[in-house]
């Protein structure tokens, strides 16, 4: 017996991000991706480039790298941490990681997040954009961070949802979208697809 679609009778939604947390925060609003994919682009950004053009751009790249059968919705997205102009990536080393921990700390930064939907010959865009404040960190408590290991494989060298918590007293924008997914605007441009969650009324 089949199992039924995780979207029922909609059109098959593809998740091209192997982010396990945008696959968790889809589910807590309940849309269940068909599948998931990864793109395999370089995330290298251009010199001089602007944040908001370069996770921009990055997620159309990554949009653009998959082949899609008639009717499936992709959705991908991008997020980055920029402190000004400079945009911060995945640290490389846990020396990165500290690098970025103590510019960020004390002050500002944004993290932005662009999302693309492509169905067909149709692309649909958004970009969210939030700012995080870090307190100023001590550098006892900045070394027990890196020991915990878990700046590896986040942008800007955190994740708001993990230990770096106890560093930011105050966010002005989408909790969600610095995780990796701004749920409300995801959960509108999904919905302009044909994606809605389960058991809402279509």
């Amino acid at each position: 017996m089949t199992a039924p679609r995780p979207n029922f009778d909609g059109p098959r939604l593809i998740l091209g991000s192997a982010s396990p947390r945008r696959l968790e925060l889809l589910a807590q609003i309940g849309i269940v991706p068909d599948q998931v994919r990864h793109a395999d682009i370089d995330e290298t950004p251009l010199k001089g480039e602007d944040a908001r053009d370069y996770v921009r751009r990055i997620a159309l790249a990554k949009a653009a790298a998959f082949d899609l059968a008639a009717g499936d919705v992709l959705l991908c997205a991008d997020t980055t941490v920029a402190v000004g102009r400079r945009i911060l990536g995945k640290p490389a080393s846990r020396a990165e990681a500290g690098e970025f921990m103590r510019l960020m700390s004390g002050r500002r930064h944004r993290v932005l997040t662009a999302l693309v939907v492509r169905q067909g010959d149709r692309t649909r865009e958004r970009l969210v954009e939030t700012a995080v404040r870090m307190r100023p960190i001590a550098a006892a408590e900045l070394e027990a961070y890196l020991d915990i290991g878990d700046w590896q494989g986040k942008a800007g060298g955190y994740a708001i949802q993990g230990a770096a918590a106890a560093f930011i007293p105050w966010i002005q924008g989408s909790f969600s979208s610095v995780v990796g997914l701004p749920l409300s605007e995801t959960a509108a441009i999904l919905a302009a697809s044909g994606i809605v969650m389960k058991g809402a009324p279509r």
